[in-house]
């Protein structure tokens, strides 16, 4: 069964299609619950038990020091690290936002930025292991100037493999925490015995993952990025764009796993029945992970063909894809038109791989809808606003008749009014 191709007019729905996205999470939260409940009443006990039932691996230390590590990695693999370090830096370096200093009716106002004391980076490990993902997740972290930054990944048979001790290494991570799923976020969540404890969590996941981060941020133990669905693409093509490179591009999200979306929007229906060829060919020469992006392509897969490129934009800003590439002979010009992406692949020489390795941006990114709402995880993610001010007397004398009438229609005026008031008399 091959990707479905549509032709949208007025027959077509795509309600179905804008609203794939938006899990309902309402059976796998309250499976959640009482993980995390187990992990905040009973700690380390609590996360062998589960380590064991979910990922039939006994573990007795969670917590593993960075700084204790005494492997190696290729010469190859830490060389593609230090790059892509580099590069995360480079364009990371260039968010820092400068402090604000003004004056407003004769008052100095400002702003300062302060960091997260500690932060959980979660790094996938079920389907792929993600050194990626942790130097994403650590080095804005790090030039944020945030003091604590642990990997929570899941346990590996076989210990900790070297590249991710490499990849937390080279991001300057303290730790990595061998504790997956709901139970990890949990775990950095609450603290445990041997584990220290996590103000902000973040990086993808599944939705046992999603759904724990979803419920502890919404008691208010822990600051999230956003919550996290399954992975997706949007491409907006036209008959200029090599089909060849657009299908690899689909498939390139197809092998995250079953449920990733990879979406083709097109004004042409010749170029969609050609990209369509090019799936089939390619899961047939590519047979790596195929069962898991061939049930992709056929359950979440869509090729969408609309009666004009602007049209092709209005779907996705109302999708608001995690990742958008557009491939058109007038790229330049939609992208202008862009409201809601998680990042966006501009032509025809930048697919989305290159954004998840090395081109310097940030892959951990809004899903399922969320670039509506979210940003891409970025130095800011990390900082907190703090303003401040300093009135003087002139001032206060000028702006008082103001805090009066607004206090007194409050009726706060006993106690608010009366301390701005008595500041003016000198009592």
């Amino acid at each position: 069964m091959g990707i479905r191709i549509r032709e949208v007019d007025g027959s077509f729905s795509l309600k179905p299609i804008l609203e794939r996205a938006k899990e309902d999470m309402g059976e796998t939260l309250p499976l959640v619950s009482p993980i995390l409940e187990a992990v905040r009443t009973r700690g380390d006990e609590a996360l062998r038990e589960l380590t064991l039932k979910f990922d039939k691996l006994e573990c007795e230390s969670f917590y593993h020091p960075v700084s204790e590590w005494k492997g190696s990695v290729s010469s190859e693999l830490q060389g593609a690290l230090e790059k892509a370090k580099e590069n995360i830096e480079a364009f990371h370096r260039a968010q820092v936002p400068a402090p604000l200093d003004t004056i407003v009716s004769g008052n100095r106002l400002g702003i300062r930025y302060t960091p997260i004391e500690s932060v959980s980076v979660y790094a996938p490990g079920g389907k792929a292991l993600y050194p990626s993902t942790i130097l994403m997740g650590v080095l804005p972290a790090k030039i944020a100037g945030v003091p604590h930054v642990q990997i929570v990944t899941p346990p590996q048979k076989g210990g900790i493999p070297d590249g991710l001790f490499a990849a937390a290494k080279i991001a300057g991570a303290d730790a990595i925490i061998t504790a997956g799923g709901a139970q990890g976020i949990a775990a950095a969540a609450f603290g445990t015995e041997t584990i220290p404890k996590s103000e902000f969590v973040i990086g993808p996941g599944n939705k046992f993952v999603t759904a724990a981060k979803i419920i502890l941020s919404g008691q208010g133990r822990i600051g999230i990025d956003s919550p996290a669905g399954p992975s997706e693409v949007l491409v907006i093509a036209d008959d200029s764009a090599n089909p060849n490179w657009v299908a690899a591009d689909l498939l390139s999200q197809a092998e995250h796993g079953e449920d990733s979306a990879a979406i083709l929007c097109t004004d042409s229906m010749e170029f969609a029945k050609r990209v369509s060829e090019e799936l089939d060919l390619a899961l047939l020469q590519r047979p790596k992970r195929k069962d898991m992006k061939s049930a992709s392509i056929a359950n979440e897969g869509w090729i969408l063909v609309f009666p004009d490129l602007e049209s092709c934009l209005t779907f996705s800003n109302e999708y608001a894809p995690e990742h958008l590439e557009i491939q058109t002979r007038n790229y330049q010009e939609l992208f202008r038109g862009v409201k809601h992406a998680g990042s966006v692949f501009l032509g025809p020489y930048s697919p989305v791989a290159m954004g998840d390795y090395i081109s310097g941006t940030n892959h951990i990114l809004p899903t399922a809808g969320g670039s509506r709402i979210f940003s891409s995880l970025g130095v800011a993610t990390f900082l907190k606003r703090v303003t401040y001010q300093e009135v003087n007397q002139a001032s206060l004398t000028e702006l008082y008749p103001h805090v009066k009438v607004l206090s007194e229609f409050e009726g706060l005026d006993e106690e608010h009014g009366n301390s701005v008031k008595i500041r003016i008399a000198g009592n």
